[in-house]
């Protein structure tokens, strides 16, 4: 590469990281203003001021308050389906995307935004909130959505005439959903006992599966 080349290359970087530390910094400061004012009392304007940019700022990056302190949210999603693409393609499916929620889990080179304070407080109050439930579910079910095209080219199959890919990934994903839910509820205090908690969701599921194949072959004879 020539000297100007690569000074380009290092500029564009440079935007890049830029620009990625400005979201974050509104993410973080979205989540800190609803956590304690509650997100009706919580302006765009508040959030731009609070992480030390302007409201057009803002803009270029989120389409509104919710959108930004549910950032975390799509990270996260962006995160399992990164591990899922990695996982072996020998693996069945739903091993894969328990796995793959595992390797996000306990990721500590790019660590999951529920390793950051306060964030089974921001889940607890995702779940009483109307507003930011929506969005939460319209950010998960895209997130879904990109995992059951991993799992249907992992199978060489088309999720539109196969349903496969979509029942995996709604049977893996709503454990991790139902698991989220019961540690923001009390079930534990740090990013450890939530890996904890969705280890042994998946147990459940996978033992439950088992005991129903079973008694279903041992109705069938």
């Amino acid at each position: 590469m020539k000297a100007n080349e690569s000074a380009g290359a290092q500029g564009v970087d440079r935007r890049q990281l830029k620009a990625l530390r400005t979201r974050e910094a509104l993410a973080e400061a979205a989540v800190e203003l609803v956590l304690e004012k509650g997100l009706a009392a919580v302006t765009v304007e508040a959030i731009a001021e609070r992480a030390d940019v302007t409201r057009r700022t803002f803009s270029r990056h989120f389409t509104g308050k919710e959108d930004a302190a549910l950032d975390f949210t799509r990270a996260d999603g962006t995160g399992i389906n990164a591990a899922l693409r990695e996982r072996p393609a020998a693996e069945p499916p739903l091993l894969a995307y328990r796995r793959a929620v595992s390797d996000w889990l306990t990721d500590r080179d790019t660590p999951g935004w529920h390793h950051r304070p306060r964030l089974r407080e921001l889940y607890a109050v995702v779940d009483a909130e109307p507003a930011l439930f929506a969005a939460y579910e319209r950010i998960r079910v895209d997130a879904q959505e990109e995992s059951v095209r991993i799992i249907a080219d992992r199978l060489g199959t088309d999720p539109a005439r196969d349903p496969l890919p979509g029942i995996v990934v709604g049977a893996a994903a709503g454990v991790l959903t139902a698991a989220l839910r019961t540690w923001a509820r009390g079930a534990g205090s740090d990013a450890e006992d939530l890996a904890d908690l969705v280890a042994r969701a998946y147990d459940a599921l996978f033992g439950e599966a088992a005991r129903a194949a079973t008694a279903d072959n041992a109705t069938r004879e």
